[in-house]
């Protein structure tokens, strides 16, 4: 059974700091992209960080660029956003997200978090 399981969400100030986790089960995690999403109320969820399946190559949403880093344990199975100079506007649900991409025209593996909830308010 898939899993992907989000942590350390929570309320900070402005300009503070936090590490969400995300640990995954049931799939090869070590095979798979991996990418941090988010959704503020009213609006779309948006790509916030990915880092491709060996953690060499990473890249970000330009609003987050210099402020947050994405990160992986293959042995750890686990996914990492380092979160620093928040913003208020950084609130937001925050996923995690597996995907790995399939030959012959096959859809790919894709699998959600339930969420974490991440809120920038003095």
């Amino acid at each position: 059974q898939v899993q992907l399981v989000e942590s350390g969400g929570g309320l900070v100030q402005p300009g503070g700091s936090l590490r969400l986790s995300c640990a995954a089960s049931g799939f090869t995690f070590s095979s798979f992209t991996m990418s941090w999403y988010r959704q503020a109320p009213g609006k779309e969820r948006e790509l916030v960080a990915r880092i491709t399946s060996s953690g060499g190559n990473t890249n970000y949403a330009d609003s987050v660029k210099g402020r947050f880093t994405i990160s992986r344990d293959n042995a750890a199975n686990t996914v990492y956003l380092q979160m620093n100079s928040l913003k208020p506007e950084d609130t937001a649900v925050f996923y995690c997200n597996a995907n790995k991409h399939r030959s012959w025209g096959l859809p790919s593996y894709d699998y959600w978090g339930q969420g974490t909830q991440v809120t920038v308010s003095s």
